[in-house]
């Protein structure tokens, strides 16, 4: 675990403190985070592991799941822009799929790095 500066030598301001935060907690302050339900032909299309691939392609942390109604779930955490990029991939998915509808929630980022296939 990264140890804290010493008090005469900790750094100043906001900035600063983002930077001191991310080296000992591990979390990104810009990071955002969403998960989405996506609804339609999505199970039996290989939607999970292309939502890996490109998840892991933009450098975002989570994971992806089938859900017994039928619909894949997944949680997207990284860059911003990243993370929207993966949600926008969500409303298409891959070539088989049908996507009928993309519900987005915000979350608190929790730190993931990885994407898992669950």
């Amino acid at each position: 675990m990264p140890t804290l500066p010493a008090p005469d030598r900790a750094p100043q301001g906001r900035r600063s403190f983002e930077l001191l935060l991310r080296g000992v907690s591990g979390l990104n302050a810009d990071a955002v985070r969403r998960r989405v339900v996506v609804f339609g032909h999505v199970q039996g299309v290989w939607f999970r592991e292309s939502c890996r691939r490109t998840a892991e392609g933009l450098g975002v942390g989570g994971w992806v799941r089938n859900r017994p109604d039928g619909t894949v779930e997944a949680a997207f955490e990284g860059a911003p822009d990243a993370v929207e990029a993966a949600v926008a991939w969500c409303h298409r998915g891959p070539s088989r799929a049908v996507v009928e509808a993309v519900e987005v929630s915000p979350e608190e980022p929790i730190g993931e790095r990885r994407f898992e296939v669950r």
